[in-house]
Protein backbone atom coordinates (compact mmCIF):
# COMPACT_ATOMS: atom_id res chain seq x y z
CA UNK A 1 0.00 0.00 0.00
CA UNK A 2 1.55 3.41 -0.76
CA UNK A 3 0.51 6.93 0.19
CA UNK A 4 0.48 9.34 -2.07
CA UNK A 5 0.70 13.46 -1.54
CA UNK A 6 -2.94 14.35 -0.90
CA UNK A 7 -3.80 17.86 -2.12
CA UNK A 8 -5.09 18.81 1.44
CA UNK A 9 -1.62 18.75 2.55
CA UNK A 10 -0.98 21.99 1.42
CA UNK A 11 -3.60 23.41 4.40
CA UNK A 12 -1.08 22.02 6.41
CA UNK A 13 1.66 23.49 4.81
CA UNK A 14 0.69 26.91 4.46
CA UNK A 15 -0.11 27.08 8.28
CA UNK A 16 3.21 25.95 9.56
CA UNK A 17 4.62 28.90 6.79
CA UNK A 18 2.15 31.26 8.66
CA UNK A 19 3.56 30.09 11.93
CA UNK A 20 7.11 30.20 10.64
CA UNK A 21 6.94 33.64 9.22
CA UNK A 22 4.92 35.35 12.79
CA UNK A 23 7.41 33.46 15.01
CA UNK A 24 10.32 35.25 12.73
CA UNK A 25 8.48 38.72 13.06
CA UNK A 26 7.96 38.58 17.01
CA UNK A 27 11.71 37.31 17.00
CA UNK A 28 13.24 39.79 15.15
CA UNK A 29 11.17 42.66 16.29
CA UNK A 30 12.00 41.79 19.90
CA UNK A 31 15.45 41.43 19.18
CA UNK A 32 15.39 45.12 17.80
CA UNK A 33 13.50 46.61 20.87
CA UNK A 34 15.19 44.71 23.80
CA UNK A 35 17.78 46.87 22.37
CA UNK A 36 16.41 49.94 23.12
CA UNK A 37 16.39 50.74 27.01
CA UNK A 38 13.17 52.91 28.93
CA UNK A 39 13.65 55.89 29.78
CA UNK A 40 12.29 55.17 32.82
CA UNK A 41 14.86 52.72 33.95
CA UNK A 42 12.71 50.11 35.22
CA UNK A 43 12.56 46.29 34.56
CA UNK A 44 9.95 44.61 33.18
CA UNK A 45 9.77 43.07 36.78
CA UNK A 46 9.33 46.38 38.60
CA UNK A 47 7.51 47.57 35.77
CA UNK A 48 4.82 44.99 36.08
CA UNK A 49 4.50 45.36 39.63
CA UNK A 50 4.32 49.48 39.38
CA UNK A 51 0.99 48.49 36.92
CA UNK A 52 -0.69 46.31 39.08
CA UNK A 53 -0.59 48.13 41.83
CA UNK A 54 -1.64 51.58 39.78
CA UNK A 55 -4.67 48.82 39.05
CA UNK A 56 -5.49 48.31 42.59
CA UNK A 57 -4.25 44.52 42.16
CA UNK A 58 -2.79 43.38 45.09
CA UNK A 59 -3.11 39.81 45.12
CA UNK A 60 -1.13 39.23 42.15
CA UNK A 61 2.71 37.90 42.08
CA UNK A 62 5.48 38.59 40.06
CA UNK A 63 7.83 35.84 39.43
CA UNK A 64 10.84 34.90 37.26
CA UNK A 65 10.54 31.95 34.68
CA UNK A 66 13.20 30.14 32.94
CA UNK A 67 12.88 30.66 29.42
CA UNK A 68 12.81 33.23 26.22
CA UNK A 69 9.01 35.00 25.98
CA UNK A 70 7.83 32.35 27.82
CA UNK A 71 5.57 35.36 30.13
CA UNK A 72 2.44 34.51 31.03
CA UNK A 73 0.12 35.32 33.90
CA UNK A 74 -1.50 32.39 35.80
CA UNK A 75 -5.39 33.28 36.82
CA UNK A 76 -5.69 30.39 38.82
CA UNK A 77 -2.95 30.77 40.89
CA UNK A 78 -2.56 34.75 40.12
CA UNK A 79 0.90 34.51 39.38
CA UNK A 80 2.20 36.76 36.85
CA UNK A 81 5.51 35.08 35.19
CA UNK A 82 7.77 37.01 33.40
CA UNK A 83 10.62 35.21 31.80
CA UNK A 84 14.30 35.82 31.90
CA UNK A 85 14.23 38.04 29.15
CA UNK A 86 11.90 40.30 30.25
CA UNK A 87 12.15 40.17 34.28
CA UNK A 88 15.52 42.12 34.75
CA UNK A 89 16.03 43.68 31.38
CA UNK A 90 15.14 47.76 31.58
CA UNK A 91 14.28 47.77 27.58
CA UNK A 92 10.78 49.17 26.16
CA UNK A 93 10.36 45.16 24.69
CA UNK A 94 10.41 43.77 27.79
CA UNK A 95 8.09 46.56 29.36
CA UNK A 96 5.65 45.34 26.84
CA UNK A 97 5.48 42.27 27.44
CA UNK A 98 5.23 42.62 31.33
CA UNK A 99 2.57 44.89 30.32
CA UNK A 100 0.64 42.54 28.11
CA UNK A 101 1.26 40.07 30.82
CA UNK A 102 -0.36 43.27 33.66
CA UNK A 103 -3.36 43.49 31.16
CA UNK A 104 -4.34 39.27 31.51
CA UNK A 105 -3.92 40.10 35.17
CA UNK A 106 -6.67 43.32 34.88
CA UNK A 107 -8.64 40.95 32.78
CA UNK A 108 -8.66 38.27 35.86
CA UNK A 109 -9.46 41.29 38.58
CA UNK A 110 -12.56 42.89 36.20
CA UNK A 111 -13.89 39.43 35.46
CA UNK A 112 -13.30 39.70 31.34
CA UNK A 113 -16.08 37.50 29.86
CA UNK A 114 -13.64 35.81 26.98
CA UNK A 115 -11.19 35.57 29.36
CA UNK A 116 -13.07 33.45 32.07
CA UNK A 117 -14.38 31.19 28.74
CA UNK A 118 -10.75 30.41 27.54
CA UNK A 119 -9.69 29.46 31.41
CA UNK A 120 -13.08 27.01 31.38
CA UNK A 121 -11.98 25.75 27.95
CA UNK A 122 -8.70 24.57 28.74
CA UNK A 123 -8.76 21.82 30.45
CA UNK A 124 -10.91 19.99 27.68
CA UNK A 125 -8.73 22.01 25.30
CA UNK A 126 -5.79 20.22 26.19
CA UNK A 127 -7.30 17.29 25.76
CA UNK A 128 -7.89 18.09 22.43
CA UNK A 129 -4.83 18.92 21.55
CA UNK A 130 -3.74 16.06 22.64
CA UNK A 131 -5.96 13.19 21.79
CA UNK A 132 -7.94 14.88 18.66
CA UNK A 133 -5.36 14.29 16.21
CA UNK A 134 -3.89 10.51 17.74
CA UNK A 135 -7.86 9.28 17.58
CA UNK A 136 -8.24 10.47 13.81
CA UNK A 137 -4.95 8.57 12.79
CA UNK A 138 -5.37 5.49 14.93
CA UNK A 139 -9.10 4.85 13.31
CA UNK A 140 -7.67 5.44 10.15
CA UNK A 141 -4.90 2.95 10.23
CA UNK A 142 -6.74 0.57 11.99
CA UNK A 143 -9.61 0.49 10.21
CA UNK A 144 -12.16 1.47 13.13
CA UNK A 145 -15.49 2.65 12.93
CA UNK A 146 -15.53 6.56 11.03
CA UNK A 147 -17.88 7.23 13.88
CA UNK A 148 -14.69 7.01 16.06
CA UNK A 149 -12.75 9.36 13.90
CA UNK A 150 -15.06 11.76 13.70
CA UNK A 151 -15.03 12.12 17.01
CA UNK A 152 -11.57 12.72 16.86
CA UNK A 153 -12.22 15.28 14.53
CA UNK A 154 -15.03 17.08 17.34
CA UNK A 155 -12.52 16.84 19.93
CA UNK A 156 -9.60 18.57 17.87
CA UNK A 157 -12.20 21.05 17.04
CA UNK A 158 -12.10 21.77 20.41
CA UNK A 159 -8.61 22.72 20.74
CA UNK A 160 -8.90 25.04 17.82
CA UNK A 161 -12.07 26.60 19.61
CA UNK A 162 -9.64 27.74 21.99
CA UNK A 163 -7.56 29.38 19.59
CA UNK A 164 -9.84 31.20 18.29
CA UNK A 165 -11.01 32.83 21.76
CA UNK A 166 -7.77 33.42 22.32
CA UNK A 167 -7.66 36.31 19.90
CA UNK A 168 -9.57 38.27 20.95
CA UNK A 169 -7.92 37.72 24.48
CA UNK A 170 -4.63 38.34 23.40
CA UNK A 171 -5.74 41.67 21.31
CA UNK A 172 -7.78 43.05 24.50
CA UNK A 173 -4.96 42.69 27.02
CA UNK A 174 -2.38 44.40 24.63
CA UNK A 175 -4.93 47.37 24.23
CA UNK A 176 -5.09 47.61 28.10
CA UNK A 177 -1.47 47.44 28.32
CA UNK A 178 -0.37 49.97 26.25
CA UNK A 179 -3.54 52.20 27.65
CA UNK A 180 -1.87 51.82 31.09
CA UNK A 181 1.60 52.38 30.34
CA UNK A 182 0.55 56.12 28.95
CA UNK A 183 -2.28 56.87 31.45
CA UNK A 184 -0.35 55.90 34.32
CA UNK A 185 3.32 58.21 32.66
CA UNK A 186 5.33 55.26 32.45
CA UNK A 187 6.54 55.85 29.12
CA UNK A 188 6.20 58.41 26.42
CA UNK A 189 3.83 58.59 23.46
CA UNK A 190 7.37 57.27 21.52
CA UNK A 191 8.21 54.73 23.74
CA UNK A 192 4.24 53.07 23.55
CA UNK A 193 4.26 53.19 20.41
CA UNK A 194 7.73 51.03 19.85
CA UNK A 195 6.18 48.45 22.36
CA UNK A 196 2.67 48.80 20.16
CA UNK A 197 4.80 47.23 17.67
CA UNK A 198 6.56 44.67 19.46
CA UNK A 199 2.85 43.74 21.05
CA UNK A 200 0.94 43.29 17.38
CA UNK A 201 3.79 41.21 16.44
CA UNK A 202 3.58 38.90 19.43
CA UNK A 203 -0.23 38.74 18.67
CA UNK A 204 0.57 37.69 14.97
CA UNK A 205 1.72 33.95 16.18
CA UNK A 206 -1.92 33.96 17.53
CA UNK A 207 -3.21 34.55 14.62
CA UNK A 208 -1.11 32.03 13.03
CA UNK A 209 -1.74 29.46 15.32
CA UNK A 210 -5.60 30.03 14.79
CA UNK A 211 -5.08 29.80 11.20
CA UNK A 212 -3.31 26.74 11.34
CA UNK A 213 -5.47 24.73 13.49
CA UNK A 214 -8.62 25.84 11.56
CA UNK A 215 -6.55 24.67 8.07
CA UNK A 216 -5.99 21.53 9.93
CA UNK A 217 -9.29 21.36 10.86
CA UNK A 218 -10.61 22.01 7.47
CA UNK A 219 -8.38 18.99 6.24
CA UNK A 220 -9.73 16.66 8.66
CA UNK A 221 -12.49 17.40 7.90
CA UNK A 222 -12.19 17.19 3.70
CA UNK A 223 -10.53 13.74 4.17
CA UNK A 224 -12.96 12.30 6.51
CA UNK A 225 -15.93 14.68 7.64
CA UNK A 226 -18.21 12.29 5.15
CA UNK A 227 -17.20 9.17 7.45
CA UNK A 228 -14.93 7.63 4.40
CA UNK A 229 -11.17 7.48 4.40
CA UNK A 230 -9.53 8.72 1.24
CA UNK A 231 -6.34 6.29 1.27
CA UNK A 232 -4.58 5.69 -2.45
CA UNK A 233 -3.26 2.68 -3.77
Amino acid sequence: MVYYFDPTYWLVIIGAVLCLLAQARVSSTFQKYSKVRSRSGMTGAQAAQRILELSGIYDVRVERISGNLTDHYDPSSKVLRLSDSTYDSTSVAAIGVAAHECGHALQHHKGYAPLQFRTALVPIANIGSQLGLPMVVLGFVLGLSPVFIQIGIWVFAIAVLFQIVTLPVEYNASGRALDMLGSYGLMGNDEVGSCRKVLNAAALTYVAAAAASILQLLRLIALFGGGNSRRRR
